[in-house]
């Protein structure tokens, strides 16, 4: 048999085993896909038989790797070498990572400090598609029967932080929430769409939102913006307590602290506005 027969077969090969597997071939595509990404951040550089060589596959198959990886930018290539190298791309997924680890990290003594000094629990909450997810808590010397709300997923129209999330949202996203009909938890919880919009407006006018009685009856929070270096809202830091003690009437108060407290955590986060 002679090369090119040899190099059809090892084609026919891993093609005919990838459409077999079908599912396990697709995952097997990821592992890959990943693992040339591995290879690269730990060579710097390095051609398609290198990376063939390293993965156990026919140079072919991880042409096409490479193929995908640098149309998605996540690879690139010195055209007078043909070697590759990481792109661009992968510094716009470390970052949104890192802005999520910045925010945990930073955020620690702020929340503290914030729930010390309102008494009450205090949360900051990140966005997840169509909700606000709590990645931080801490609770305060009044809250010693608060709710466990770590980890946990809120809608964003019925929460502070929440508020604070949609508002911030580019305008067609925040319209296409709108118009999917926002679930109603209690009698107070906004839902229509012209009054949400009033709200959300407010919001953006004061730095900050109030709920009262929207996602619970008896429960009240105030959420306000945290910003990145560049200006971007990156979460939201708010606390929450029962109505009897976090009344209406105390929410303005509890508003400073909380705006104070997101306005250092920005700080923390490099933001100089």
């Amino acid at each position: 048999m002679n090369t090119t027969e040899e190099t059809n077969e090892t084609n026919e090969t891993d093609e005919t085993r990838e459409a077999k597997r079908g599912g396990a071939g697709s995952v097997q595509s990821v592992e890959r896909a990943v693992s040339v990404l591995e290879i690269l951040a730990a060579r710097g550089e390095a051609g398609v038989s290198a990376i063939a060589d390293e993965l156990g596959v026919h140079r072919s198959t991880a042409f096409r790797l490479l193929g995908v990886l640098e149309s998605r930018g996540l690879v690139d290539q010195e055209k007078d070498r043909g070697k590759y190298y990481l792109g661009v791309g992968v510094l716009r997924l470390a970052g949104a990572a890192a802005l999520r680890l910045d925010i945990s990290q930073e955020g620690v003594a702020v929340l503290r400090a914030l729930a010390d000094d309102t008494g009450e629990t205090a949360n900051i909450a990140i966005l997840d598609r169509d909700a606000a997810v709590n990645i931080m808590q801490a609770r305060g010397s009044a809250a010693v029967t608060a709710h466990n709300w770590l980890g946990r997923r809120f809608a964003l129209h019925a929460t502070a932080t929440g508020k604070v999330l949609l508002a911030n949202l580019p305008e067609g996203r925040r319209e296409e929430f709108l118009g999917r009909g926002p679930e109603r938890f209690t009698a107070r919880t906004i839902t229509g769409r012209t009054a949400l919009r009033a709200e959300l407006a407010t919001v953006a006018e004061r730095g900050h939102a109030r709920t009262v009685e929207e996602l619970e009856d008896g429960l009240n929070a105030v959420g306000a913006e945290v910003r990145a270096f560049d200006g971007s809202v990156v979460g939201a830091i708010g606390v929450s307590g029962p109505a009897y003690r976090m009344t209406e009437e105390s929410l303005p108060g509890t508003a400073g602290k909380v705006v104070e407290a997101a306005r250092e955590l920005s700080q923390r986060m490099g933001y100089g506005g």
